[in-house]
């Protein structure tokens, strides 16, 4: 027998349909004698409409408010699923957060979990009970609801597993595992069968939407073996899992691509000790997420040009922060360019085997396709070129790393 943390996202359980093919879904699991534990987002389309409810009552709603009414789409869809599994049934019982407890920060819209706490919860399933649970929020330091961010489903399924001593955590969602590229662009993408934790994360980190990355960090930190099935096919889907899982590891595990990207450019910045430090330690005050980040120093060594990526929605503010500095930084211009795209190549076999970045550079060269910034990391080449390239430049990598179906 084993322990299984279900986790079904806002498409899963859009409508009573849907609730009800989840709760046949669960009743299998549960019939092949497996402790089960359920978690839900809420139904889709539900927290747009809250959170739109919010900016209509206030500009600025208060953030304790705000996730108490947020939180409420979740609620809804854990009551709704035991129903569904207590028709069929079983012996079932929802569980909001504060009630198991799951206890987190007190940084509401984007709290963090600090600890769980699942004795109650434990002795339940044991007697027999399917815990449902809802996804997303949490209780704060002062007994009110906080919620994790959007996406936070995946993160709360991921803690509940570790929490629980879970053997797996079943992500099921609308598609059916985790491919080599985006097969909307890439005909020829492959499904993967496993993927490292850390690949997975470094694929969430720059553009791949199947989890969240807060999730997968998570998931690699307590080594939760993570699966993402289909909602809607019973077809095997992908493993996210430790290195040592995997037998034969490729040198390229799968292509990903970011459209969120802006290119921000300020010319004749004066090169002197301090500036870099001067020019981002107040963007990391504003909570700019700045990427990649390439520096181009003038002939008489006296100015740069300083190049760097943030997300789209982060550049008004970029430029306020920026321009309020102007006096101290001394720059001349602020050039802001959002018709790129990061295109990124990931796997844990390029720690060990040269000429992964040649062979990118080569490709895109050959397609006639100018990189503008590259960033690199143990297991991660990632290229900024012009948005219009995107699906030309997926296309020829894919096939240039063998990664094409057959």
């Amino acid at each position: 027998m084993a322990r299984i943390v279900m986790k079904f996202g806002g498409t899963s359980v859009a409508d009573i349909d849907r609730i009800k093919n989840v709760a046949r879904r669960v009743k299998r699991e549960v019939e092949a004698g497996h402790q089960i534990a359920v978690v839900v987002s809420a139904m889709s389309g539900v927290t747009n409409r809250l959170v739109g409810w919010c900016n209509q009552m206030a500009a600025l709603p208060d953030p304790r408010e705000y996730d108490t009414v947020v939180a409420t789409g979740e609620q809804v869809t854990v009551g709704l699923l035991a129903i569904g599994l207590q028709e069929l049934g079983l012996d079932a019982r929802s569980w909001c957060g504060w009630q198991v407890p799951i206890r987190s920060d007190g940084v509401h819209g984007k709290a963090r979990i600090d600890s769980i706490d699942t004795t109650r919860m434990v002795a339940a399933m044991q007697a027999g009970q399917v815990a449902v649970v809802a996804g997303f929020q949490a209780v704060g330091p002062e007994e009110r609801i906080s919620t994790l961010g959007r996406g936070g489903s995946d993160t709360s399924a991921v803690a509940l597993a570790a929490a629980l001593g879970a053997d797996r955590c079943d992500i099921y969602t609308d598609v059916d595992g985790v491919y080599t590229t985006d097969p909307r662009i890439v005909a020829k993408a492959r499904k993967l069968d496993r993927i490292t934790y850390e690949e997975m994360l470094e694929l969430a980190s720059v553009g791949a939407k199947v989890l969240q990355t807060r999730s997968v960090e998570m998931a690699m930190k307590h080594r939760v073996r993570v699966q993402v099935l289909s909602s809607f096919e019973d077809k095997p889907g992908t493993l996210v899992c430790d290195e040592d899982e995997i037998v034969e590891q490729e040198l390229v595990s799968g292509i990903a691509y970011s459209r969120d990207e802006t290119k921000v450019t300020l010319t004749r910045v004066p090169d002197r000790p301090g500036i870099a430090a001067a020019i981002f330690g107040p963007l990391a005050e504003a909570a700019v997420n700045v990427d990649m980040i390439v520096q181009n120093v003038s002939e008489d060594g006296r100015f740069t040009d300083l190049t760097f990526t943030i997300p789209h929605p982060d550049l008004e503010r970029t430029r306020q922060v920026l321009e309020a500095a102007r006096g101290d930084l001394g720059y001349e211009r602020l050039v802001a360019d959002a018709d790129v795209v990061k295109v990124s190549v990931i796997g844990v076999g390029m720690r060990s085997h040269p000429g992964i970045a040649q062979k990118m550079f080569q490709t895109l060269a050959s397609e006639g396709i100018n990189i503008q910034v590259i960033s690199t990391s143990e297991i991660k080449v990632s290229v900024l070129i012009a948005e219009k390239y995107t699906e030309l430049a997926l296309r020829a990598l894919h096939t240039a790393y063998g990664l094409d179906a057959a």
